[in-house]
């Protein structure tokens, strides 16, 4: 299998706080990895910089074989294409519909066309919520909020998709529905990494777990 996201001897800090020191692991095709450590750990960093919101200072970083940071506004461009992403906020647009949140990121995506609106059934569908196309934001439950941020996230057909602590606010039931969707989507075909600090679904999963704690990244062994 192919890496789609590699890390060799990657650091990053923040005001003079190191956040990550000399960090190096990879993702292959298909792959299901979560991402654990205490809050404020740098969980969230971690992910920035697989999708080039932040920028190594050092080492290597290439996600869906992009090197980070892209060399060019077009590898940029493909780079958020390929990655999805469900970050911890929804950040739903509150003035448009369901259907249109989902259609709005197609078109910032230039994957809008004569196929938008059946891109958008089929990703509303995924997550079973094809009845709450027409429906507003502030219409929805939170789980029902987090699988339309997941639908986003895999509306251009991403090869990873990276989700930040998507069961936060979440009530258990709801919790171990979205967890199951995630796997669903894994097993079709995309790999993910979830940051999470859920540790009974952690002690659960038989998947790679890597572990963020003082800077240092390392692989929880079973």
């Amino acid at each position: 299998m192919n890496s789609i996201l590699r890390f060799e001897g990657v650091s990053f800090s923040y005001k003079n706080r190191m956040i990550l020191n000399d960090a190096s692991f990879s993702i292959q095709e298909r792959e299901f990895v979560l991402l654990t450590g205490k809050s404020g750990s740098g969980k969230s960093t971690l992910l920035k910089l697989t999708y080039g919101a932040e920028l190594p200072e050092n080492g290597t970083l290439e996600a869906a074989n992009i090197t980070i940071p892209p060399k060019s506004k077009s590898d940029l461009i493909r780079l958020r294409r390929k990655i999805g992403i469900v970050f911890q906020e929804f950040r739903l647009l509150s003035d448009r519909t369901v259907a249109e949140n989902l259609s709005f990121v197609l078109h910032a995506a230039g994957n809008a066309g004569s196929n938008a609106n059946k891109k958008v059934n089929e990703a509303l569908s995924e997550v079973g919520l094809i009845d709450k196309a027409k429906a507003m934001p502030d219409q929805l439950s939170g789980g029902e909020t987090q699988r339309v941020a997941i639908a986003r996230a895999i509306i251009n057909d991403p090869v990873l998709l990276l989700a930040d602590e998507p069961t936060g606010n979440l009530d258990p039931e709801t919790t171990t529905e979205i967890f199951d969707l995630l796997k669903k989507i894994n097993i079709k075909g995309t790999a993910v990494l979830i940051a999470t600090h859920n540790y009974d679904f952690i002690t659960k999963s038989k998947s790679k777990i890597l572990f963020l704690e003082n800077a240092k990244l390392t692989e929880m062994k079973r």
